[in-house]
């Protein structure tokens, strides 16, 4: 299963606010167990509204060339690159006490 997104996520709480505050007022509900009925359909709501809404369409584009198996971009090598163009990926930063300790 993939991760919801933003707007899912979103829709989803607004609904379940939205509507145990709609239901509580139309019901007028003051028992516990009512209350608790209540709040358990508003958040079945806001469930059912996050998980029917669609998601992404496809995967996310990057502006990085696809390469095939040989290395070189997809098309011959008169596309103006060089082939010297690889993704690159950062270090992991660390503080700058991270490896020192003071003290006993």
């Amino acid at each position: 299963m993939q991760r919801p997104n933003a707007a899912q996520l979103t829709y989803g709480s607004a609904t379940v606010v939205l509507a145990t505050v709609a239901l509580l007022l139309l019901s007028g509900t003051t028992t516990l167990p009512g209350i608790a009925a209540v709040c358990a359909a508003g958040l079945l709501l806001g469930v059912l509204v996050a998980v029917t809404m669609p998601g992404r369409a496809g995967p996310v584009k990057t502006s990085a060339p696809v390469r095939s198996a040989s290395g070189t971009s997809g098309t011959s090598g008169t596309s103006g690159t060089s082939g010297n163009e690889e993704i690159r990926v950062p270090a992991a930063r660390v503080g700058g006490s991270a490896g020192t300790r003071i003290g006993s």
